[in-house]
């Protein structure tokens, strides 16, 4: 009935414009793709801190290849598989002639107990072996990437992850370094171990087509030993493999982990202090040292002037210093001041022009001196040495 109305419709008025479509705006089109491509990690150019870097191990975030520990599994597997083969073959055989045995002398509806407990039994015989070199194999191979590390961060359940992020998925899953690297490791695997495969039986070729005259048991063992060395070489060629996504993720890991210079200076602030109130902490310390290096000067051991613009004192004590210490220096006014201190109590005056320039204008009271000073002071302190005859540093010069 409907198609019989709109087509009487048409026949009167003709066909009916279909209604106008929606049109988005340019800007708006733009700002759905942008946003679904956008760059996340815009401006995260700086490497990560060590501190970030144990924060991310704290929460579980370590660069690790499940490929690896595939590996490693799939090697141990295949060695251990190699030492107890024969004894799992045999135990399989025994398993198979019980159950034919007992299928035809058992009540399945009284003695169904004691044949599932003999299945048990030899279920664990056989796999428990394999299954706990597996295990010790898997723990080995995260231990050897990321060391001992044990968190439960990785697993506690997070609301913002019920809302996924479908656009940061798409570009990491089909547009991403990473996914590129996982297609071609992928290919390339299948394609190595196709080879491989082909290369072990064509050698082995003439051995297999013999097999229709052979035994059963012998067959068996020809298709046993080409089947474990393509499972050894196999498990070696990954192993080798391995190496190199372990290399690629342990850069994707770091590359996640890169920050903004925002963050880093935020970071240096929350943990190494606020810069600017570390300078003014510096500077307060050198005015207290300023207010008391008046009170050091005598226990000075030389005074080294310029003659008369600078002066440094300088105190060297071998059992507490690494290095001849500036205890006092100042210029013009203060430099004469402590001239004047240095004469009451005795203290040798040296003059030098450039080491006391250098030595003022590079020291700071309270440091050692620089290791490029050593020889001028150290000639110096031996001056002093023969114009007083004492010991110097807690030594004769």
């Amino acid at each position: 009935m409907t198609v019989a109305i709109e087509w009487l419709h048409t026949l009167c008025f003709g066909p009916a414009e279909p209604p106008p479509r929606p049109v988005l705006r340019r800007d708006a089109q733009l700002a759905i793709d942008l946003q679904w491509f956008a760059a996340e990690d815009e401006g995260r150019t700086e490497d990560a801190t060590e501190h970030k870097i144990r924060k991310a191990r704290e929460e579980g975030k370590v660069a690790k290849s499940q490929d690896v520990t595939g590996a490693i599994v799939l090697l141990f597997c295949s060695v251990a598989l190699l030492i107890v083969g024969r004894g799992v073959l045999v135990g399989s055989m025994e398993m198979l002639a019980y159950f034919v045995v007992q299928s035809t002398q058992i009540d399945v509806t009284s003695d169904a107990g004691v044949v599932g407990q003999a299945f048990y039994a030899y279920l664990i015989q056989l796999t428990l072996p394999i299954a706990l070199v597996a295990f010790a194999a898997a723990i080995l191979g995260n231990v050897l990437q990321v060391g001992f590390l044990f968190t439960t961060k990785t697993i506690t359940p997070d609301l913002k992850r019920i809302t996924p992020n479908f656009a940061k998925f798409f570009k990491r899953a089909f547009m991403s370094a990473e996914a590129a690297f996982n297609f071609a490791k992928s290919i390339g695997k299948v394609v190595l171990i196709a080879v491989l495969g082909i290369v072990n039986v064509a050698l082995r070729i003439n051995e297999i087509a013999a097999m229709i005259s052979l035994p059963l048991l012998q067959s068996f063992s020809l298709i046993a030993d080409i089947a474990f060395n393509m499972l050894l070489q196999s498990a070696i060629l990954l192993l080798v493999l391995s190496i190199f996504d372990y290399m690629f993720q342990r850069r994707q890991h770091l590359e996640s982990l890169k920050m903004t210079r925002q963050e880093v200076k935020e970071e240096r602030k929350t943990y190494e202090g606020d810069p600017l109130i570390k300078s003014r902490m510096r500077q307060r310390m050198q005015e207290l040292l300023t207010r008391n290096m008046l009170q050091t000067v005598p226990q000075a051991d030389v005074v080294i002037t310029n003659p008369t613009h600078y002066a440094v004192a300088l105190k060297y004590d071998r059992l507490t210093m690494d290095a001849p210490t500036v205890v006092a220096k100042g210029q013009d006014n203060m430099a004469l001041r402590i001239r004047e201190i240095a004469g009451e109590h005795g203290v040798a005056l040296v003059e030098n022009k450039p080491l006391a320039r250098a030595l003022h204008a590079e020291v700071e009271i309270g440091q050692s001196i620089p290791e490029k000073f050593y020889e001028a002071v150290v000639i110096v302190l031996k001056q002093v040495y023969r114009l007083t005859g004492q010991k110097v540093g807690g030594v004769y010069g």
